[in-house]
């Protein structure tokens, strides 16, 4: 079995390793991303929500930018919410920016109860570049 090859970004959060987790794992030409949420550096999340959002999606734009890949790279998402019906409109603001135009990743968003103190994460898995 092949040995996991972990992926981290510049200047390693702080949640990585008081969980004991890898941001990202390269496999083969896919990359398999954990949750990423609106943490800063110290680990604390940010509080204001669609800052929040925000700033995931920068945590997620930096580990994939330290595997090489991009946005467009991206496959498949998985999100999490703890108030989905309140929090989609910000969600899905932040959403079109990012993924602005077709072909979009697939998307599957989840409803949940608790988050260890965030109100949103999102997994992703992206294909390698060549």
């Amino acid at each position: 079995m092949p040995k996991r090859d972990p992926v981290f970004p510049e200047g390693r959060h702080a949640l990585y390793e008081a969980h004991g987790y890898s941001a990202a794992i390269r496999s083969g030409d896919l990359l398999f991303v954990s949750g990423q949420v609106g943490s800063r550096p110290d680990g604390t999340p940010e509080p204001d929500f669609e800052r929040q959002v925000r700033l995931a999606f920068a945590n997620l734009e930096a580990t994939l930018a330290a595997a090489g890949c991009t946005f467009d790279d991206i496959v498949d998402v998985t999100t999490f919410h703890t108030d989905p019906e309140n929090q989609f409109p910000a969600i899905m603001k932040v959403k079109q920016e990012i993924f602005g135009a077709p072909p979009y990743p697939t998307w599957t968003a989840v409803g949940v109860t608790w988050l260890a103190g965030f109100a949103f994460e999102i997994k992703v898995i992206a294909r390698l570049p060549a």
